[in-house]
């Protein structure tokens, strides 16, 4: 009798945001994540507050796994008050890029790849958007959306942190940015199917947050609402809200992908377990 043939395992795409390294637990399970030489992982947001923590990230990261792909998160843009003369805004972007192009990782500012496994042809697109205050009800005015945020309480740390140099706020950084990448994704879309992947939801109606609803303003941009549409995408992975979950939007799923800060995991599971597929796709 012939000895069965071994086939290879299938190569996946995974994707995994908001590790947010600065807490011990979450480098804990970092570091405890299994080899997956085979397979590519997506890098959605918020690794850090700090460069050290993007650096530490891609040391273990591109050692066990085959290619990564990532995004800026608000949180990696950040330059606190104690980090005298660092970069800010676009600078602070570009340095952030520079580090993962030293790894070999992809960026949005890099050509889109095609996915090489598995699964329905595509190109991969990494994008930065930011939020420029439109995820808001009707009836606020934009130049009032702080403090309608503000009268329940609500406030982030962006306001403070993130600056948008040389751009005079966030909302015209996030113009350009969304300009810019609608052009390049038009050019992309042309050729295959898109994978769009961000850190903030490209869509108002999937921020949804029970405990904080008012935190929306600084989740996303209604110029990239029908972005799924426009640009035949395939998927669409995100992060920023820490609610990991699938929605289905015109036939086409979105993944939010969060792992999340250590008080909000209630489950006792490792990094491995928040991995999500994104390609071939789950069954």
């Amino acid at each position: 009798m012939r000895p069965a043939l071994r086939t290879a395992p299938r190569m996946k795409l995974y994707a995994i945001s908001d590790l947010h390294l600065s807490y011990r637990a979450n480098r804990a399970a970092l570091e405890a994540l299994p080899p997956h030489p085979d397979d590519w992982l997506i890098l959605a947001g918020d690794i850090g507050e700090r460069e050290v923590h993007l650096e530490y990230a891609l040391a273990i990261l591109t050692r066990r796994f085959a290619r990564l792909i990532w995004t800026p998160g608000n949180h990696d843009l950040w330059t606190p008050p104690t980090d005298a003369g660092g970069l800010r805004g676009e600078a602070k972007y570009r340095r952030l890029v520079a580090i993962c192009r030293a790894h070999g990782v992809l960026t949005p500012e890099d050509p889109y790849v095609r996915w090489p496994g598995a699964g329905p042809a595509c190109l991969l697109a990494p994008i930065f958007t930011l939020y420029d205050y439109t995820f808001r009800p009707a009836d606020v005015p934009a130049g009032a959306a702080l403090g309608w945020a503000g009268a329940s309480g609500v406030a982030c740390n962006d306001e403070e942190y993130l600056h948008p140099d040389p751009y005079p706020s966030r909302a015209d950084w996030c113009a350009a940015r969304s300009a810019a990448t609608a052009q390049r994704l038009a050019e992309a879309a042309r050729q295959a199917p898109l994978v769009l992947i961000g850190h903030f939801p490209l869509r108002h109606d999937l921020v949804w947050l029970p405990l904080t609803p008012r935190f929306s303003i600084w989740c996303g941009t209604c110029r990239t609402e029908r972005w799924h549409t426009r640009f035949r995408a395939l998927a669409v992975v995100y992060g920023h809200l820490h609610i990991p979950k699938t929605h289905w939007r015109d036939g086409v799923r979105f993944e939010e992908v969060s792992f999340g800060y250590p008080r909000q995991r209630r489950d006792s599971h490792g990094l491995e377990h928040y991995l999500r597929e994104i390609l071939p796709g789950p069954n």
